[in-house]
């Protein structure tokens, strides 16, 4: 076995991204206050084609040096917006027919394990602040609530870290779509 040399791995450039059909998701960030995570989420988004990102509340937004870094390069080519409070980004989100979902611990949760996106439906995936998770604010405007099974001691993933799992596993489910 031999590593692909990065010629070989078939990247897009960042002009064909943006002009690439995206899986039917947004990921919205409720007050995420580590660059490093911000700039994990563009590189998932990225790697998952998401259709945008919304960066709500005190996250940072680029360009940023430290987001950058974690980013690679990818807050270049994922399209981002600010706003200013997640819940009007939550209500908007839904007026315009997504179904919003918050990843989040919490009585009543879909485990992952158990979700099915309905085929035709727009997503969007809130993730909440490092400490205090999605905001109380928020969760009382959802439609529902993801959570990923854990088995240790913790039962609490980096916020980064459970993107790529929600995200990688919605994708998995939508690809005969895209």
């Amino acid at each position: 076995m031999r590593k692909l040399r990065v010629e070989e791995m078939n990247r897009l450039s960042v002009d064909e991204f943006k002009d690439s059909d995206k899986f039917p998701y947004v990921i919205v960030l409720d007050n995420i206050r580590s660059l490093n995570n911000i700039g994990s989420f563009f590189r998932t988004a990225d790697a998952f084609r998401a259709e945008k990102m919304i960066l709500c509340g005190y996250t940072q937004e680029p360009p940023h040096r430290e987001i950058t870094r974690s980013a690679l390069g990818a807050e270049l080519a994922v399209i981002w917006e600010k706003e200013a409070l997640a819940t009007d980004a939550v209500r908007k989100l839904q007026s315009s027919g997504y179904k919003v979902l918050a990843v989040e611990q919490v009585e009543g949760s879909t485990s992952l394990e158990h979700f099915q996106p309905l085929q035709n439906t727009s997503y969007a995936f809130v993730f909440g602040n490092e400490v205090e998770g999605v905001s109380e604010e928020v969760m009382s405007l959802v439609d529902g609530c993801l959570e990923i099974p854990q088995f240790g001691t913790k039962h609490s993933f980096n916020v980064s870290v459970s993107a790529g799992i929600i995200l990688w596993e919605f994708v998995r489910n939508k690809l005969t779509e895209i």
